[in-house]
């Protein structure tokens, strides 16, 4: 994100007080050089010499114009909408509606017990079920959270992490039962740790074991599940946690190279899983330094892979992302103003190569999306992609002396970075030690200063500011969800198998102690009709749970 200039107001041609109103122009004079958060010069007249003689086609290694040779010209990103709240029911109604609408792919949004592995009957779960995503306790709901979905025809997207390999498991048997083959299934899940120790939280076991679970999955799904995405590494949470977008970077592709390694130690070869990994990142406000992230982002971990591992498969080296446009930069100040805010950002995301895109509704910073909000969220991304024509060209902005100034700095800062935490053993020791939460939290708490301060602008909170008359309908989860999901748990564990039970989730204590891999013992349990819990709780009797440094 580009800061504001390096001056003070009495430099700026009049004050916020003076310009700002509903009724006059909120146009200053910027004096002064630019930098970016991270800390990058630009320049007020960049060089020509800022713009290579001779770019690379996109297509090409170190693919920082793109992936694929046409870009969007042959097949256009795909519009992943996140959506998941209360229960099955409810979110299996809103996915009919964004695919009715013309979305591409599913994306779900699990509720907090789930992401942390506890059933909905569980008594930590109390006041939470249902909140912020789904929740799903057993393959029952999964069973209706797609119920009439086809899922041989979309691709699915989950957000889970610590219990991710047995909500992929309750997918599977959930296509089974449809007549789905695994060996058919398109998605990707989350599945990455690392960024929860780092930044956002619902992580369960211990490094270790949360590794091995990870692994587990890489092995299982190259042999049985090859298109699936087995992990999406994920600067999101960083960048939302307060980080710069050299840091987002750098911190993720450091997490990535991690699980190489980890996936390496396990006796996988590099070619067997790197092409399935995929990533996923923020786009912020700094419209030309978010293009600008994604190139560098592509081409740095092209040339961290070639280096590091030598992979024979060009896959492997290839950087595939998800975007999700910034929550942070919501307002809850003149909600509507988040329109706009959501069209900027997408648009970055999209001219810096995005292979898929979620855009935030206006109303987020108020409460759960509304089914209208959603729907002009989904409606921007299809202006952008049939209306604007930036779809018509492969990597517009290659040779913009701006965009490429960026696009190198970004990249050389956060190779150094990465350098820094390869010399403190890795991602995984530097977590430990708190480091990358600690460089978080002070670059968060610079961010705030410079709003605090007026250095940084942002309208409605501190420019622009007015009085305001809320009018925004505000979606409302079913408050009673948790008594049903307590009803719906207890009718499944009276007419299950009770002995097949029992026999599946000692297999999956089992496995956890002898180091077989998991992940058909996991999936024998589920198909039995286990609950998250059930499974989880097996796993945490060997592996134990752990709190990760907080950096402070």
């Amino acid at each position: 994100m580009l800061m504001a200039p390096a001056v003070t107001i009495t430099e700026l041609k009049a004050s916020l007080d003076e310009v700002a109103g509903p009724d006059r122009s909120m146009a200053t004079e910027r004096k002064g050089a630019w930098k970016t958060l991270s800390g990058i010069d630009i320049p007020l007249t960049p060089a020509p010499s800022e713009a290579p003689d001779d770019l690379p086609p996109a297509g090409s290694p170190p693919y920082m114009r793109g992936i694929h040779p046409t870009m969007y010209r042959s097949r256009l990103w795909t519009m992943r909408q996140y959506a998941g709240f209360s229960s099955a029911e409810a979110t299996n109604e809103r996915f009919k509606l964004l695919l009715s609408r013309g979305q591409m792919g599913l994306s779900v949004a699990f509720d907090l017990p789930t992401q942390l592995g506890m059933d909905a009957d569980d008594e930590l779960s109390f006041g939470e079920v249902g909140k912020v995503g789904v929740s799903i306790s057993s393959v029952e709901d999964m069973k209706v959270l797609f119920d009439g979905i086809p899922l041989d025809e979309v691709s699915t997207s989950m957000t889970i992490n610590s219990p991710a390999m047995i909500l992929l498991a309750m997918y599977i048997v959930t296509a089974e039962e449809q007549g789905v083959d695994m060996s058919a299934l398109k998605g990707t899940i989350q599945n990455d740790i690392l960024k929860e120790y780092i930044a956002r939280g619902t992580y369960v076991f211990p490094p270790k074991e949360s590794m091995r679970l990870i692994t587990d999955i890489f092995e299982f799904c190259g042999q049985h599940v090859p298109k699936w995405n087995t992990i999406s590494i994920s600067g999101y949470h960083i960048r939302e946690a307060g980080s710069t977008a050299v840091q987002e970077v750098a911190f993720t592709l450091a997490n990535a190279l991690e699980y190489v390694d980890s996936a390496l130690k396990s006796g996988l070869s590099v070619d067997d899983f790197a092409p399935r990994l995929s990533f996923f990142f923020n786009c912020h406000n700094d419209f030309f330094e978010e293009i600008a992230k994604f190139r560098a982002a592509r081409m740095l971990w092209h040339d961290l892979m070639t280096d590091r591992y030598q992979p024979t498969n060009p896959k492997s080296t290839m950087l595939r992302f998800h975007t999700q446009v910034a929550g942070v930069s919501l307002t809850a100040q003149q909600p509507l103003n988040n329109v706009t805010r959501v069209t900027i950002q997408a648009l970055a995301a999209v001219l810096g190569g995005t292979q898929s895109l979620h855009t935030n509704s206006y109303d987020e910073a108020l409460g759960l999306p509304t089914e209208a909000s959603a729907t002009v969220a989904l409606r921007t991304q299809q202006i952008i992609a049939e209306e604007s024509g930036v779809a018509d060209a492969v990597d517009p902005m290659a040779g913009s002396w701006h965009v490429e100034h960026l696009t190198r700095e970004l990249y050389e800062q956060s190779k150094s970075l990465i350098a820094q935490i390869e010399a403190q053993g890795g991602a995984l020791k530097a977590i430990e030690q708190g480091w990358q939460q600690q460089e978080i939290h002070l670059s968060a708490y610079a961010y705030l200063n410079e709003i605090e301060s007026g250095q940084r602008r942002i309208v409605g909170v501190n420019h622009g500011v007015m009085d305001e008359q809320q009018n925004i309908p505000v979606m409302k989860t079913d408050p009673t969800l948790g008594e049903s999901q307590t009803k719906r748990l207890a009718n499944l564990r009276s007419s299950r198998d009770h002995a097949s039970v029992t026999a599946a989730l000692v297999a999956v204590q089992e496995a956890a102690t002898n180091g077989d891999n998991l992940f058909p013992l996991v999936l024998d349990a589920v198909r039995a009709r286990a609950t998250l819990g059930e499974i989880m709780n097996e796993m945490k009797s060997v592996f134990g749970t752990y709190m990760a440094p907080s950096g402070f």
